[in-house]
């Protein structure tokens, strides 16, 4: 038997970073989470309990840090640099979708988060 669909996920990474079009958002910084999920044939490791059958979590976690420390205008622009290098570490990758998360974004009243969400498919 083979599993119909092998994805591994990240949810609610949270990270301090400066990103943000006001000069200010830079200095001063926000918190963000990052909800990441890719998919890929993963069915080895389900049998031999190997992690080099797999996608690691801990590396998919360590390139979003990675990434999250250069600061950008977009949250469309990190959230495709996280994207890329994944593909790149990962070229198994079926698929990959990131849902990044600005909490209290600087909309000029209460709003508790500002999402973007980015979907690629191989």
């Amino acid at each position: 038997m083979h599993p119909e669909s092998q994805h591994i996920e990240l949810k609610g990474l949270r990270l301090y970073a400066y990103h943000g079009v006001c000069p200010q958002e830079r200095i001063v910084g926000s918190w963000y989470t990052l909800d990441i999920e890719v998919t890929a044939d993963i069915s080895a490791a389900v049998s031999s309990d190997c992690v080099d059958d797999t996608i690691s979590y801990a590396e998919i976690a360590q390139i979003a840090r990675t990434e999250m420390k250069t600061p950008s205008d977009l949250l469309e622009h990190v959230a495709g640099r996280i994207a890329e290098k994944l593909q790149e570490r990962f070229t198994s990758l079926q698929s990959v979708q990131i849902s990044l998360t600005k909490e209290n974004p600087p909309v000029g009243s209460e709003c508790r988060a500002a999402t973007v969400t980015l979907k690629y498919v191989q």
